[in-house]
């Protein structure tokens, strides 16, 4: 039996299939934009070709599919969701446009808003009203809402999010008015807070609210099509989507509340990325993904993917938790460009799988990085995708000398150094706004580099940032997909409660988790999982008592069940002070309590194994040379010749002196002059900047392949 992971990126789907004996398989496909589950299916077939099984037994042998999705996050970018309304209280129908009443850019005299996702004529609203402590002050009328369902009917709406003042503190009303609402219009996605967030702040609960309504109709049309499919394909395993915060769930669950998959994709490189550096004797790592669209950074800490409830998509604010990830548009089909002031730049821009970059020879006429790496003597034009896709090297040649060298005096190999040094740039910038600007120092963490381009440019990130050494996995080119088979099933539950610390009320308190508990735990074992495998995380919002923001902080279940404020009120302290350099420990500042929460986590079966298999394997790190090329050495700006190995022959323990190449079917390492890798390090190769490591650092060792927990 097996099982399969499959991330849709934006250029290229990447399938991870994992045997119950640990045999693997990785494979890539050419994303389908139109309709992703054109290239899901169509993958799924060229596996069964791969593997030589007919597609009916092969079909019949997957177990479970744990599938990343970009629907969500497409339909948001692109703004292609749904024509939505929006059912709220009489006097709020504008909270929507005027957000938190604070400019993004307050020294920008051009700045304009963005644009609500819910048009104002198809926002309603009722004469009904729930005060600040939860108190009916006026009732709910349903002759009013007969009106607005006979206007939606009209204005042709496809989704209503309903979303009332204060129903996180009583959603009598709001419940009242959705289930009407879903009775009178069957054939509309429909969707009230209290299912989606129910905590306070109400910009944040309606733009949550609305977005999940707005993607709602795409998510779902999508995953019903996929399962129908499926269907026809005599699926009968289980069907598992990834969320934003690096679990997974049915697909169920995430047809009703869509705006868990906002993340869907990138969600699952910390979860893999947490799985190597554990194995590799590291409690925190940097995790970079870059495919061909975009630059994913995340942070692990202390063992765990770090999370935040301050998520945006396109400036659309959604405060679900989700793993705090960064993206920027820095992929392999980002295309270089000169701005009015003569400056070269790479991105955001994309030329994605079609036309893709020049050397596609698919139609693509603007230099992008693929095709800088490609003139630069780090892809072999023969040899991309294992050979699956041959390069046009001189048409790359002719078109970016002629589109981007000649503007800058420069022929085509000059140009493509220089898209090479900014794109590098871009990406070490995304790290530091995941890392410097969290309170953590990157010197300090473990880099794990993933997707099919990344280890080409991680040599010169970590170089720019004195990041010691960084890992690429053998499942990098696919590090996604692989870490969806890692993820568990997972649901977030918020209760706000807002009081000073030293007054809570410890009954109330506990009750509020003992009903975040209960729902969660029917939750999970409706999904099929025992009692036994769910574990709870807890965690509360705090913040000094005058502050606009608070903080985040995990508390253990013995001082939430103890109601030990001692304990959380010097963790508190302790984080305020990592995060933003002080603490008021000593002047005695009150703390207050905003949300309380709980991460209900339900145990999956994992497979026994990420690592590939080595075919053919060499003896003698000789027997694994390639030949020689020459490509470009970024520490001293010229093309030299350099050894290429073939990097998918590699798994015994060998040294590869920089400059180099390792070349493998899915993915390509660089090391330039500063870098030294050792292979066959717990799956991995560990590649280190040789003038970076402190003195008695131990990368190979007589027990412990990596040792030391910090640099």
């Amino acid at each position: 039996m097996y099982k399969l992971g499959i991330d849709v990126g934006g250029t290229f789907t990447d399938f991870f299939l994992v045997g119950d004996d640990g045999s693997s398989v990785m494979h890539k496909t050419l994303s389908t934009p139109e309709d992703s589950s054109v290239g899901f299916i169509a993958g799924i077939k060229e596996l069964a070709a791969k593997l030589n099984i007919k597609e009916i037994d092969f079909i019949e042998q997957i177990d479970t599919i744990v599938h990343g999705t970009t629907v969500a996050t497409n339909a948001l970018l692109t703004q292609n969701g749904a024509q939505t309304a929006l059912v709220t209280t009489k006097g709020f129908r504008d909270a929507l446009e005027m957000r938190r009443g604070i400019r993004e850019e307050r020294y920008n005299n051009h700045y304009q808003n963005v644009k609500p996702i819910v048009k104002r004529q198809y926002r309603f609203t009722l004469d009904e009203r729930i005060d600040a402590h939860g108190d009916a002050l006026k009732a709910m009328n349903t002759d009013e809402l007969d009106v607005i369902v006979q206007e939606i009917k009209n204005a042709g709406i496809e989704a209503v999010a309903v979303c009332f003042m204060n129903s996180y503190l009583n959603a009598s009303h709001e419940k009242l008015a959705t289930t009407y609402l879903r009775e009178q219009l069957p054939g509309l996605y429909i969707c009230g807070s209290y299912e989606v967030l129910p905590s306070v702040r109400f910009y944040e609960r309606v733009s949550t609210t609305c977005v999940n309504a707005y993607i709602g109709v795409v998510v779902e049309r999508y995953l019903r099509s996929l399962l129908g499919k499926l269907k026809a394909l005599n699926f009968k395993g289980k069907l598992l989507i990834m969320q934003s915060n690096g679990g997974v769930v049915t697909p169920e669950v995430a047809i009703k509340i869509a705006a868990v998959t906002s993340l869907s994709g990138p969600a699952a490189a910390p979860i893999a990325g947490a799985y190597y550096s554990e194995l590799l004797g590291y409690e925190n790592c940097i995790t970079m993904d870059m495919g061909g669209t975009s630059f994913d950074a995340s942070l692990v800490v202390n063992g765990q993917c770090v999370t935040s409830t301050d998520g945006e998509i396109n400036r659309y604010r959604i405060a679900l938790p989700t793993l705090d990830i960064i993206t920027i548009g820095a992929g392999g089909g980002s295309i270089g460009w000169i701005d009015s002031g003569g400056l070269l730049k790479m991105g955001p821009q994309s030329a994605g799988s079609l036309p893709g970059p020049i050397s596609y020879d698919r139609g693509g006429k603007q230099p992008t990085c693929t095709d800088a790496d490609l003139l630069l003597g780090y892809l072999d034009a023969d040899f991309f995708a294992g050979g699956k896709y041959k390069l046009n090297k001189q048409k790359t040649t002719d078109l970016t000398g002629r589109n981007l060298g000649e503007p800058m005096n420069m022929n085509a190999h000059e140009a493509a150094a220089g898209m090479y040094r900014v794109i590098n740039m871009n990406m070490a910038q995304g790290v530091r706004e995941v890392s410097v600007e969290r309170g953590y120092d990157p010197r300090e963490f473990l880099m794990i580099c993933a997707g099919g381009a990344g280890s080409i440019h991680a040599g010169e990130i970590c170089r720019e940032l004195e990041i010691p050494m960084f890992v690429v996995p053998d499942v990098a080119p696919i590090f996604c997909a692989a870490g969806m088979l890692l993820g568990d099933l997972k649901h977030d539950f918020v209760r706000s409660y807002m009081t000073s610390l030293s007054l809570i009320d410890n009954a109330h308190f506990l009750n509020l988790y003992d009903e975040m508990k209960e729902e969660a735990a029917t939750t999970l074992i409706e999904e099929g999982i025992a009692q036994e495998k769910i574990k709870y995380s807890p965690s509360l919002d705090l913040r000094y008592k005058g502050q606009y923001h608070e903080v985040p902080l995990e508390v253990s279940m013995e001082d939430v069940l103890n109601v030990n404020l001692d304990a959380i009120a010097e963790a508190f302290h302790s984080e305020h002070n990592r995060q933003f350099g002080y603490e008021l420990r000593d002047e005695g500042t009150e703390l207050e309590v905003i949300n309380i929460r709980l991460r209900a986590i339900g145990i999956t079966e994992k497979p026994p194994s990420l690592s590939r298999e080595t075919v053919d394997a060499v003896t003698s790190l000789e027997s694994a040379i390639k030949g020689k090329r020459a490509a470009y050495i970024p520490e001293v700006d010229e093309m030299r010749e350099v050894t290429v190995y073939d990097g998918d022959r590699l798994s015994g323990r060998f040294r590869i002196e920089g400059p180099a190449i390792i070349e493998q079917v899915n993915t390509t390492i660089f090391l330039g002059e500063s870098y030294n890798c050792e292979t066959g390090v717990e799956g991995a190769f560990v590649v280190f900047n040789k003038y970076l490591m402190p003195d008695g650092f131990v990368v190979l060792g007589e027990e412990h392949e990596v040792v030391n927990s910090k640099f």
